[in-house]
């Protein structure tokens, strides 16, 4: 099976015409370093999967998804990474004296018998895409140098003194630890890393999806450095540690370039660390239209073809506010206009866009930074936050004086934002004739597509959907792919409000929120958070116990 011709396999099973491999063959004899399966794929005339589809027929292999494969880890700790690496396979399975690899090249024999010769075990080949192979790689490799590292710096720290925190030399345990808990969070997606100090250990959990889950358990001798790295990579002050501290990193990591927010407080057994990714992997349902359904990104498109005004993202942390407004600024940017922002911290660089990072210990605040953007002529101005009525303030007057105005605000829903600007001190015409738009908006987690399974709606779950009738809904058992949550993945629901004439009138006559509330949805086909979170649950995207949460601040 060594001299397997691809093409003409390929072309016997009807994946490729006699024409295109002629045409193939003759761009081989210019290109001779090239083999012909490569040149079949630049061409376009067979994807990589179809190819590797042929040579399963051929060699009889089995062909596999590692997206949905339950892999074991055992297996895997077999290949060294580098190994790994080279070959584009990884090994998913143990069965006596045989050890299953996926690969994207069974031809490749040496590889096969470096496998042999190094694991004393008969491969057995499994067959899948590259690409797939190599997000596996980045998965799996994480999870084993992760834990490899903790296990290692625990035995070392119990020997000998830990290095000081300021060496930087990379093989100190506790900068190992470090880059392998940055590389385990990055490869699963985490949005944060927390280090927690108690009585007898530190404990190292990450969130997922919104949920944290328990990681690791480091010994507690490891934590003084563990700490003080951290504050060397974010800039913060080693000696104090009586006071919370706020700082921010980038660093590259296996050539990863990973940018993060940390925090740091005090607690009774020592500092405790969050270290936040920053967008670095974002991943958002229906992009195009910023995550949103077509009426309202309709609505949203309209809001922004404005000229001046403001137009505030709302919703708790956590709720992708900053996610929706970087998409919105990447767009605008194609426009002919000059965009600047003042933000806490940068969260990630766009082009075309004039960033400034808020600095307090240099006297660099949101009002500050928001007093100095509107002398560099600018169109459009994003404010990362309205903190405090100073930042409102500023912002309305740009707003008023033909600056278009994007910040974010803290509210439960869209139409309360009008409250709070009230509260921070806004006259009610100048919140009436500065505001253009509001958008409240959620993240909910979506049930796990390889576990969710149909079950009959209960007479509780009905009144609480508000329907009289038998449904189907869905939820995750709990499986490898989802971590046993029966979730994966989040997509966002929304509320958005226009700032037409009539709630200008509302607004300048200070009229109750129910009455505002009632116009918006009398004239604008206005579609609540909680409407949304419903039809998502009646659509078997999302659980009930994801629309409670929702549902809890609206009612």
């Amino acid at each position: 099976m060594k001299n397997i011709p691809i093409g003409e396999v390929l072309r016997q099973y009807g994946y490729i015409t006699e024409e295109q491999l002629g045409h193939a063959l003759d761009y081989q004899k210019q290109h001779g370093d090239k083999r012909l399966g490569a040149i079949l794929i630049e061409l376009g005339f067979v994807t990589e999967k179809q190819m590797l589809e042929a040579l399963a027929l051929r060699m009889n292999l089995q062909m596999v998804d590692l997206g949905t494969y339950q892999v074991d880890v055992a297996a895997v700790e077999k290949i060294p990474k580098a190994l790994a690496q080279r070959y584009n396979l990884i090994a998913v399975a143990l069965k006596g004296s045989r050890i299953a690899i996926v690969m994207s090249d069974p031809l490749n024999f040496y590889a096969i018998e470096d496998v042999r010769q190094l694991t004393q075990l008969t491969p057995e080949i499994l067959l899948d895409v590259t690409a797939n192979i190599d997000r596996a790689i980045e998965y799996y490799y994480a999870e084993i140098d992760a834990r490899a590292t903790a296990t290692w710096a625990n035995a070392a720290v119990t020997a000998e003194p830990v290095e000081a925190a300021e060496d930087t030399d990379e093989a100190a345990p506790v900068v190992q630890v470090l880059n392998s808990l940055l590389m385990r969070g990055y490869s699963i997606n985490a949005s944060d890393i927390h280090i927690e100090p108690f009585e007898e250990h530190v404990a190292v959990r990450m969130r997922m999806d919104g949920v944290i889950t328990d990681y690791v358990t480091l010994s507690s001798s490891l934590l003084q450095s563990l700490i003080a790295r951290i504050k060397i990579l974010s800039n913060l002050d080693i000696a104090e540690r009586r006071l919370p501290q706020d700082g921010h990193f980038r660093t590259t990591v296996e050539g990863v370039e990973i940018n993060a927010r940390v925090s740091i407080i005090p607690t009774v057994f020592g500092e405790k660390a969050v270290i936040r990714f920053l967008l670095a992997k974002a991943v958002v349902d229906d992009a195009q239209r910023y995550g949103m359904t077509q009426d309202n990104y309709d609505k949203f498109g309209h809001m922004l073809a404005s000229p001046h005004g403001i137009i505030y993202i709302t919703g708790p942390t956590g709720s992708g506010k900053t996610t929706t407004l970087y998409m919105v600024l990447e767009k605008l940017a194609q426009r002919m206009v000059n965009i600047s922002t003042i933000e806490d911290p940068v969260e990630r660089n766009l082009a075309r866009v004039n960033q400034m990072q808020v600095n307090t210990v240099a006297g660099l605040t949101f009002e500050r930074g928001l007093r100095a953007l509107l002398r560099q002529d600018p169109d459009i101005i994003m404010v990362g936050e309205t903190r405090d009525s100073e930042t409102a303030s500023i912002s309305v007057r740009a707003a008023i004086t033909g600056h278009l105005v994007l910040s974010t605000l803290h509210t439960n829903d869209a139409i309360s934002s009008i409250v709070r600007l009230r509260d921070m001190g806004i006259p009610s015409y100048l919140v009436a004739n500065s505001l253009v738009g509001l958008v409240a908006q959620r993240l909910m987690r979506k049930v796990c597509p390889y576990c969710g399974e149909s079950y009959t709606a209960d007479l509780t779950e009905r009144q609480a959907l508000g329907v009289d009738r038998m449904v189907s809904l869905k939820r995750g058992a709990g499986c490898h792919m989802c971590n046993d949550t029966g979730y994966r993945g989040r997509t966002a629901v929304h509320e958005v409000v226009l700032i037409d004439k009539g709630l200008r009138r509302l607004i300048t006559e200070e009229a109750p929120m129910d009455d505002i509330a009632g116009y918006v949805r009398a004239h604008q086909q206005f579609v609540t958070l909680k409407d949304a979170a419903r039809d998502l649950v009646l659509g078997g995207v999302t659980t009930m116990e994801e629309y409670y949460k929702v549902s809890y601040y609206a009612d």
